[in-house]
């Protein structure tokens, strides 16, 4: 041991730590850098999976868990989708009513049942805060329903709340054949076509933007009834995201800065690197 010791110090050997973990947390620091994010956090990629959240949901949980820890009151904005859910199934039971919870999009399905991946109601059993649902469907009919609903008080509100949010947690949507608002009926097939064709690449709370991370205009968003993405210019705004098909949502907001946070897995973040390069 004292022979290895002079030899390092004389420089004659020099030992690098060739771990999973130093990798991810190299990867974390070259995201950070290159998209000006104020969290990033790599996690390790699982061979056998391109779809599971597994390794992203607990890392979500330690991120979510550490913002409730903290002893000032903050405004917590959450939204919907299978990796969010599964990170906030991790949360251990926590006591902190001096927060506020508040969900960015709507509870309701297209067929009038609560929506499986709004998170909020889930982490209202885990989490003893104040939690804000927001009783709405994801899209109403025209920009008039959106605008009638929207100043009923209790939603009202409930969109403030989501404006002052001090940190925001989402999922990134695909928009391919897989595509979250397909598959559960938010929009039919032939109006998936029709945005792709409008350049849609992802979509977060139903909001759907193109490849320079821009929201669409049109129809759509006149009649998304979630409440807007909050700024990342004042909230910290993460994404739990990963795998291929969701690798070009995932680009387009971090590069157009709808999200100034990143949670996601070593193939990820290797290949938004690659493509930034």
């Amino acid at each position: 041991q004292r022979l290895v010791s002079l030899a390092m110090s004389s420089g004659l050997i020099r030992v690098t730590v060739e771990h999973p973990i130093a990798r991810c947390l190299d990867l974390a620091a070259a995201l950070a850098d290159r998209f000006g994010l104020r969290r990033a956090e790599v996690v390790p990629t699982d061979p056998g999976s391109d779809g599971g959240v597994v390794g992203i949901a607990e890392a979500g949980a330690g991120e979510i868990e550490r913002w409730l820890r903290q002893a000032d009151p903050l405004v917590l904005a959450i939204g919907t989708g299978r990796t969010l859910k599964a990170a906030v199934d991790h949360l251990p039971p926590l006591s902190c009513p001096q927060h506020r919870v508040v969900s960015l999009t709507g509870s309701v399905g297209p067929d009038g049942s609560a929506a499986y991946y709004n998170v909020i109601f889930s982490m209202a059993e885990t989490v003893e805060a104040r939690h804000f649902p927001l009783p709405l469907p994801v899209y109403v009919s025209s920009s008039e329903e959106r605008a009638l609903m929207h100043a009923q008080p209790m939603i009202a509100a409930t969109l403030a709340l989501a404006r002052a949010a001090d940190v925001v947690f989402v999922g990134i949507g695909e928009m391919d054949e897989t595509a979250p608002l397909f598959l559960d009926g938010f929009i039919s097939r032939n109006e998936l076509g029709d945005l792709r064709a409008g350049g849609a690449v992802g979509e977060i709370c139903g909001w759907v933007f193109d490849a320079e991370g821009r929201f669409l205009q049109g129809a759509r968003r006149e009649r998304t009834a979630s409440a807007p993405i909050p700024s990342s210019d004042r909230a910290v705004v993460v994404a739990l995201a990963k795998g291929r098909k969701k690798l070009p949502g995932i680009r387009a907001a971090v590069r157009g800065g709808i999200v100034n946070g990143l949670i996601t897995d070593e193939a990820t973040a290797e290949a938004l690197l690659a493509a930034s390069a």
